[in-house]
């Protein structure tokens, strides 16, 4: 008797609990699965936030008043509108790499109150040089560009630099570069280790 007490009891719980299973199974999957979509859309929420992987600057001049040095100075950042830096710095106006590669180098540079007549005595002499400038023990000259008679130069390379590299630009004295960041500009980006 008591065995078939025992029986009747499991088979009433079998009943009791298939119905529940059958609903509280998917439920259980379903929610599974609704968590791991939630958590791949969280990832690539994620990586959008994230910087990009490439290093890459695009500066302004920062000039005012008379030039003492024949380096060019930089600036860049959100607040001066299409400038701005991504892993490399500014050390006193001139750009600092952080990581070793292969970068795109583009510079242009225009002179201010370049007249005909300016141009013939002034722009034969007048040079635009960017290299490495520090460290010291890897200086090396990158662009060495000449006005010739014209008022803008612009030029682009591939080049490597190392972390640490400091880049100079250098404009023969006396003369002026346009502020406007439509005509003088300089920039880096990183697109091979």
């Amino acid at each position: 008797m008591e065995m078939a007490e025992e029986g009747c009891a499991r088979r009433l719980r079998h009943l009791l609990m298939a119905p529940v299973l059958r609903v509280v199974l998917p439920l259980f999957f379903l929610g599974l699965m609704i968590f791991c979509v939630l958590c791949c859309w969280l990832l690539a929420q994620q990586q959008l936030l994230q910087p990009p992987e490439w290093d890459i600057a695009e500066l302004q001049l920062n000039h005012t008043g008379l030039r003492q040095d024949p380096r060019l100075h930089w600036q860049g950042g959100p607040a001066l509108g299409r400038s701005f830096l991504h892993g490399p710095q500014l050390d006193n106006g001139q750009l600092r790499v952080q990581r070793d590669g292969i970068y795109r180098l583009h510079i242009q540079v225009t002179l201010t109150n370049c007249s005909s007549s300016v141009k013939n005595i002034v722009s034969r002499r007048a040079i635009l040089a960017v290299g490495i400038c520090s460290p010291v023990v890897r200086s090396i000259s990158l662009l060495r560009l000449n006005f010739h008679l014209s008022c803008t130069v612009s030029s682009q390379r591939l080049t490597y630099l190392a972390h640490g590299d400091t880049l100079c630009t250098n404009l023969t004295l006396p003369l002026l570069p346009s502020q406007n960041s439509d005509e003088t500009f300089f920039g880096v980006q990183w697109v091979h280790h």
